[in-house]
């Protein structure tokens, strides 16, 4: 007698479904939620920006630098706060995770401006959004990605220095750059990364930069993006073909429209944050709530190899994340790059599901 299989079957539902079988059940079913759900964020309007009028009443900062936040609302205990790198905005940095982070509860992007950016102005909102989410009895996950995993250890860091005590279930930082020599080491002549190329000038002269500049940054990012988007039979095997022309049209178009004084501001505040150091004054911990780093395996082709962030979390994590672990993601078919959450969906994917499941747990809680 013949061996029992599922072939025929599996062959028939592919037919169907125009899916071929190998490919994991969870992606078919993922991408089956995106046709009858398509991702609909919309802007949320809140009563609540006593920090954010406060800035802007200052002076230091105008409203044309104010992040755009969106919301998809969902029930559940955990509603996350996404925060993406210089590009793509935060909506399309977590576009696979978008169904798993909706399963946790709302889901809230800051996206970045695209003719200015202030951090003050940043940290504000954030300031506004957790307290009104805490008024609600609901204490939000912070995800943070590349430059937005920078933002969000700068906004521990000043609430820690101001005293302030949002209560938040925990924190994830993917590949974080949290400051300049991240990128570009300060004695290094001629950085050796495309990106560390396309940022340096801006790094250097600051607004002094030349205008013509910009559009050689904006060929870089636009080359390294369409560079991993010609891996065809990867994306298919990763999202239907409305996802992906969602996901290209939308990144491309951030990365056009980020004019260049979006891109001096963006860049103007990433030197200003500060190093983060276990041997300084600054403050200890950042925050008692659990917390997850996860770096690529191949984190080169970004972070350069003196990284101080990578350096003192690798080291010294316990220091400023009492709850923390740190992660290296491997695995698949080819390296992990930086902040890779498209292409290696499934390798980011674990860690961060057994983290959130942590988050609702009853040792979480108190932890937290």
């Amino acid at each position: 007698m013949s061996a029992l299989t599922l072939g025929p079957a599996l062959s028939v539902f592919a037919a169907f479904t125009r899916f071929t079988p190998p490919q994991p059940l969870h992606t078919f079913l993922r991408t089956t939620g995106y046709k009858l759900r398509p991702p609909r964020p919309l802007p949320h309007l809140s009563s609540f920006t006593c920090a954010r009028d406060a800035v802007l009443a200052s002076g230091a900062a105008g409203t044309h630098q104010l992040a755009t936040l969106l919301i998809e609302k969902r029930p559940g205990p955990v509603p996350t706060i996404v925060l993406g790198g210089f590009v793509p905005d935060a909506t399309e940095q977590v576009f696979l995770l978008r169904g798993f982070f909706l399963k946790q509860g709302s889901v809230y992007y800051l996206n970045y401006p695209r003719a200015g950016f202030s951090l003050d102005l940043i940290c504000a909102q954030l300031d506004d959004l957790v307290t009104e989410l805490n008024r609600q009895g609901q204490r939000p996950a912070l995800f943070g990605v590349s430059f937005g995993a920078g933002l969000v250890i700068e906004w521990l860091r000043r609430s820690r220095l101001a005293g302030r005590s949002h209560e938040i279930a925990g924190t994830t930082l993917v590949s974080p750059v949290a400051c300049a020599a991240d990128i570009v080491a300060p004695d290094e002549p001629k950085p050796s990364t495309l990106i560390g190329r396309a940022l340096k000038p801006f790094l250097d002269a600051g607004s002094a930069v030349n205008p013509g500049v910009i559009e050689k940054a904006r060929a870089i990012f636009t080359k390294m993006f369409e560079a991993g988007a010609q891996n065809q039979a990867s994306l298919r095997a990763l999202m239907s073909a409305a996802e992906l022309r969602h996901l290209h049209s939308h990144v491309i178009s951030a990365i056009q429209s980020i004019d260049f004084t979006g891109a001096c501001e963006r860049l103007s505040a990433l030197r200003e944050l500060p190093a983060l150091s276990a041997w300084d004054d600054g403050p200890r911990p950042l925050s008692t709530a659990p917390t997850l780093v996860l770096y690529a395996e191949k984190e080169t082709a970004v972070l350069h190899e003196r990284s101080p962030t990578r350096a003192a979390l690798a080291t010294t994590l316990s220091a400023f994340f009492p709850a923390g672990t740190l992660h290296v993601i491997g695995g698949g078919t080819s390296p992990v790059q930086h902040a890779s959450l498209i292409f290696h969906y499934f390798q980011f994917l674990p860690p961060i599901t057994a983290f959130y499941r942590g988050l609702k747990s009853s040792k979480f809680r108190l932890a937290a």
